[in-house]
């Protein structure tokens, strides 16, 4: 009896131990394959970025009053000059507002005549003790109050004036109109943008930049075969808090007049000078970087296993990305295929 249980503890031990042998390499066969990239220590002393040609001065045109739109004499793409009329509303309200505020003036000035003259009377009348001193006092005073009365007439009347002239609205200067987004038979609020004006002039290029890059002074442009200098003009004054960027304009150096070559709104090529720094940096594939909230970071591999490096972009180019972070040359990371990663994952080496 003892030697049977001996062996059946023996060959249950036996059996345990090869379903453990199974499961392991079973939990193997079933780790994610992965494309390896080896880093390489990133070497470039110029950075290139796309950027957009905008115009120096972008106009929001908008209405000064609420109305409903009758005309439209414009369209997008289209030059206009300074005080040619763009789009205009139904006049009917505001001329009817003029003619109500004139008449109210005409009714201020007759009291105000007829303040006058009692005023007058009373005081021909004081001089000959016909009336008390508190009567004539108190036609004074009618008269302080019909004075009043016509400057408020007047300034309603400015007012609706004003406000007939605001019913169309015209060119603030020279330019080409972006875009016009109103219509006729739209009813528009006060301030609500119709269409943007961008002003006739020089043209500049609007670059973004990674956040942990401060844009150079100086740049490049690369138009047609030939590199146009850039130097900065204005840098936004946060980060983008959804692209994680720094928008950024540079004005070109020289021009003739003639942008012609610069489209507005077109993208174009960009080149800088590398900023300085104390870390190595690397080239990485843009599908390496994975943004889970926390930051750009890239995934090492190491020992059939990856964990999440915390990584700076320095630029981005059209397949890779320049960055710098607590890496080491000939490293292997994830290439492609990061978001389906989890930290200390067991992976497998595509053709390991």
């Amino acid at each position: 009896m003892r030697a049977f249980v001996a062996c059946f503890a023996t060959a249950t031990a036996l059996l345990l131990t090869g379903c453990n042998n199974a499961a392991t390499s079973t939990s193997q066969s079933q780790a994610p394959i992965v494309k390896p990239w080896v880093l390489e220590t990133d070497n470039q002393s110029s950075i290139s970025l796309s950027g957009i040609v905008r115009a120096r001065t972008e106009s929001p045109l908008a209405f000064q009053i609420a109305g409903r739109i009758a005309k439209r004499f414009v369209d997008a793409g289209q030059t206009v000059t300074q005080g040619q009329p763009l789009l205009e509303l139904d006049p009917r309200d505001f001329q009817e507002r003029v003619q109500g505020a004139q008449a109210d003036l005409a009714a201020a000035n007759a009291a105000l005549r007829i303040a006058q003259a009692d005023l007058t009377r009373h005081q021909e009348l004081l001089r000959h003790n016909a009336v008390s001193k508190q009567a004539a006092e108190q036609a004074e005073l009618m008269l302080r109050e019909a004075r009043a009365r016509r400057e408020v007439a007047q300034t309603q009347l400015s007012q609706a004036k004003n406000a007939l002239d605001y019913a169309q609205l015209n060119a603030p200067a020279n330019g080409v109109l972006i875009e016009v987004s109103a219509d006729e038979g739209q009813v528009v609020a006060s301030g609500y943008t119709v269409a943007r004006l961008a002003h006739a002039g020089k043209r500049e290029v609007e670059v973004y930049f990674p956040e942990s890059t401060t844009p150079p002074e100086k740049g490049a442009l690369l138009l047609n075969e030939q590199s146009l200098a850039l130097t900065l003009r204005e840098t936004a004054g946060a980060v983008d808090p959804q692209s994680r960027t720094l928008r950024a304009r540079y004005a070109l150096v020289e021009q003739d007049g003639n942008n012609s070559d610069l489209q507005l709104g077109s993208v174009v090529r960009t080149r800088f000078n590398a900023p300085p720094s104390n870390e190595t940096s690397f080239v990485v594939p843009l599908g390496a970087i994975n943004e889970r909230g926390n930051g750009p970071q890239v995934w090492r591999i190491q020992e059939g296993k990856v964990n999440p490096v915390p990584v700076s972009i320095i630029s981005i180019e059209t397949e890779t990305a320049h960055v710098n972070g607590p890496l080491e040359s000939g490293e292997q990371i994830v290439a492609v295929g990061t978001h389906l990663l989890q930290n200390d994952m067991s992976v497998r080496v595509q053709d390991e």
